[in-house]
């Protein structure tokens, strides 16, 4: 078999040699997921900070141990990285790069990752779920597997049904009603929030979002996993709602609870609203964990600096924001106008005294809280302004 070998933040990983990116390649091994796994070890070293013992991790997805011996490589005090794959193959390439990199702390093990986080009930400080699709199927082992004040890493790459290009598969998988529409990352992001949040509860934990976002095929999170009846009864009916969006005039609202007592009618124009979740509908970035990891990325050694930079620089900003945000291009399609300098649009809903920034989802995005009425009547005294 042709091998090839990877520099990757500090290590060297041998993998087959492969054509396609596929779930069917002989060891599984995602170029294009680098960022992810700089992103993830900032994210734990940040984590780590908090806390004041060694850490356990699991790579419930192994592949050739890429993930995992970064972890025990690269992040301070890991006591322990499990890396975990059901391909004899893949545990075969897994231990040679543990070797390579003359490492004691990586342990590997060939099972499925239910089985293997269920056999490990409270042992793990940082569990990372990153499959060749959905982690709907193995977040309730994770749950289980995770000790109260752990973090829960998650990766989603089925996004065209938590975009809601198809509704079944997002329905059937995460229990949640997803929306084709300009901010419907952002609504993937907080499904697969909210899906991990109803799972963990019951066990009795709740998250606590410190990170996330939506990049290329993906979205991933990053939470902390806390434990206690009432709190967990407190953050279902504060932190899971819905979001009631008009395809009309782009209007839209959050409604906290499961439950919701609330009229389907827009208020702004009339017609009906369309419906998306359960999900997340509280924040989705913490801005000081942010700013944690922007310090911590000067001190850590990674090929992808510049996008890792870019993108948590952007998330930085749009942390306080509200839930969801306004394209700019889609507000001027409905008003059948060309659009002005979104820095224009910025700087005067800024002088009007409402919150705003852009946002990692979308480059022509508005992350506000200012109503799609103010947005509108600001665009249209732009376009009055433009010279003729």
């Amino acid at each position: 078999m042709d091998t090839k070998i990877i520099h990757e933040g500090l290590v060297t990983i041998k993998t087959p040699e492969f054509d396609k990116i596929s779930s069917k390649a002989p060891v599984f091994y995602n170029p294009v997921m680098e960022l992810n796994r700089d992103i993830s070890v900032i994210a734990i070293k940040t984590y780590k900070e908090e806390l004041e013992h060694e850490i356990n991790i699991c790579d419930a997805f192994g592949g050739s141990g890429i993930r995992g011996v970064r972890y025990a490589k690269e992040i301070e005090n890991v006591s322990r990285v499990v890396v975990t794959d059901i391909n004899p193959l893949a545990i075969q390439f897994a231990n040679e790069n543990i070797e390579i990199n003359d490492l004691n702390n990586v342990k590997t093990c060939k099972e499925d990752a239910n089985i293997l986080l269920r056999k490990c009930k409270g042992k793990f400080d940082i569990v990372d779920i990153d499959p060749f699709g959905t982690p709907s199927y193995y977040m309730e082992s994770a749950g289980i597997s995770l000790k109260a004040g752990g973090m829960i890493c998650a990766t989603a790459t089925d996004t065209s049904g938590l975009c809601g290009t198809y509704k079944d598969p997002c329905v059937r998988k995460y229990g949640a009603m997803p929306l084709k529409t300009e901010y419907c990352h952002e609504l993937g992001v907080r499904i697969l929030a909210g899906f991990i949040a109803r799972t963990f509860s019951k066990y009795k934990k709740c998250i606590e979002i410190l990170f996330s976002h939506s990049t290329e095929h993906y979205m991933r999170i990053y939470a902390r996993v806390k434990k206690g009846a009432k709190i967990t009864d407190e953050s279902l009916k504060k932190d899971i709602g819905y979001v009631l969006h008009c395809e009309n005039c782009l209007n839209r609202t959050v409604v906290q609870g499961i439950t919701p007592k609330t009229s389907s009618i827009c208020p702004v124009c009339g017609k009906n609203f369309k419906t998306v979740g359960p999900l997340w509908c509280s924040s989705i970035l913490d801005q000081q964990f942010i700013e944690t990891m922007l310090k911590n990325m000067e001190n850590t050694k990674i090929n992808q600096e510049k996008k890792a930079s870019k993108l948590l620089n952007v998330t930085y900003q749009e942390a306080n924001g509200p839930a969801t945000f306004y394209d700019l291009h889609q507000i001027c399609k409905k008003m059948k106008t060309s659009s002005p300098r979104l820095d224009a649009v910025l700087e005067l809903i800024k002088e009007e005294g409402y919150f705003v920034s852009r946002t990692h989802f979308k480059p022509t995005g508005i992350k506000t809280d200012a109503p799609v009425d103010k947005l509108k009547e600001i665009i249209s005294r732009l376009k009055t302004c433009d010279p003729v």
